[in-house]
């Protein structure tokens, strides 16, 4: 999934200022998970599970330097087969999002995690989007999802996702010195409004409702007891 401009966007100050905090919450979130299998889709460029313990730990995407190439519409892996996916910036920028959440979804082992970072529309970030002189190029050309309706798609999928984290509180600024001039709304802006972050990172668990086995009753029930009547003695004198 190559996207134009990432590479260049990457090297600047708000790329460098977003990758940071993108990557030190995502080591937080995936440094307690384990397994056997985590997987990296996409952003090839950042080692996203480098804090990951889990012992194959490969990153996917259709270009680049990755371990496995592929379609991530398409993963080329086994159902329930992988303990953690890991990606960032995939679903904004990607024709199909909705297929790539089923992929993932299919290959994640039940009680699975996915770990999603993305741009926040309800933010300074996705404000600037809308503004007449916004440019075209990434980060700005991507379709926004936000954290209440990126839980609503992987509900649908059978996930159950936590609230979210947020960071990026400063304005997307070009120059690196207004950057560190702004970083102080970072502490304001996670306890008062912290839902405006210019990124968030998602953590989901993929849950499967185990089935409960009704089992045959095996005891033997016995005839049921005729009930005493009433004889007559019209009906004694009758048999004798």
């Amino acid at each position: 999934m190559s996207i134009p401009g990432l590479d260049a966007w990457l090297q600047t100050p708000p790329g460098r200022y977003v990758m940071a905090w993108e990557q030190a919450a995502i080591d937080a979130v995936v440094a307690d998970v384990f397994g056997y299998n985590a997987i990296q889709l996409g952003l090839p460029q950042c080692s996203l599970l480098a804090q990951n313990r889990i012992p194959l730990r490969q990153v996917a995407d259709d270009s680049g330097k990755v371990d496995v190439l592929c379609d991530l519409r398409q993963l080329p892996f086994a159902a329930n087969s992988i303990d953690l996916v890991v990606m960032s910036h995939v679903l904004e920028f990607h024709d199909d999002p909705h297929q790539i959440l089923r992929e993932v979804e299919r290959v994640l082992i039940p009680e699975g995690e996915v770990v999603i970072a993305g741009f926040n529309p309800i933010s300074i970030w996705g404000l600037r989007r809308r503004l007449p002189n916004c440019p075209r190029h990434f980060p700005w050309n991507g379709r926004y999802l936000s954290v209440s309706r990126l839980k609503d798609w992987l509900q649908l999928l059978g996930f159950e996702a936590d609230r979210g984290s947020y960071g990026c509180y400063a304005p997307p600024f070009k120059n690196e010195r207004w950057l560190r001039h702004w970083r102080f709304i970072e502490a304001s802006g996670s306890r008062w409004w912290n839902f405006a972050g210019g990124v968030y990172v998602l953590r989901a668990v993929k849950r499967v409702h185990s089935m409960r086995l009704i089992m045959p009753n095996w005891k033997q029930q016995g005839a049921p007891r005729k009930a005493l009547s009433v004889v007559s003695e019209k009906e004694i004198a009758r048999h004798e």
